[in-house]
């Protein structure tokens, strides 16, 4: 398996360990299938990833919940994401809607399995340079 490393942005990558790996699985799918990412989910034995994002179901480690927010492209996402992660089995922690952190502002919240609070944002129209830069490992000759 080729992996391709993504620089951008803060943050390399994100790890949470889970209880049940095939009820985070189905979860995540979901939830990043609604945000048009379901096809940067890969799974591997005892884990999964999707991008910066880690997953594996490690019974040594105590589970503690986190706040992760995805970028979402539209609004229709972020409702899109609401509504396939509740079907997942996800919780509400936050219907679709404005929010008052900043003007534009738009966001939904779900819990996942584990009591993680999933967040999908929008912040409104914007461009990027590049949606992100692949940088691929050298191999010496």
């Amino acid at each position: 398996m080729s992996v391709e490393f993504h620089r951008g942005r803060l943050i390399d990558h994100v790890q949470l360990h889970v209880k049940d790996l095939a009820k985070s699985l189905a979860f995540y799918k979901a939830a990043l299938g609604a945000l048009g990412k379901g096809d940067i989910v890969h799974e591997g034995d005892g884990y999964f990833y999707a991008d910066e994002l880690f997953i594996d179901a490690d019974a040594s480690v105590k589970v503690l919940p986190v706040h992760i927010a995805f970028l979402a492209a539209s609004q229709e996402e972020v409702q899109r994401f609401h509504r396939d992660a509740l079907k997942a089995g996800g919780k509400d922690n936050g219907k679709p809607g404005p929010r008052d952190y900043h003007p534009g502002y738009y966001a939904a919240f779900v819990l996942d399995p584990d009591g993680n609070n999933i967040e999908a944002t929008y912040h409104g129209p914007s461009t990027r340079s590049a949606p992100s830069v692949v940088f691929k490992p050298i191999t010496p000759a």
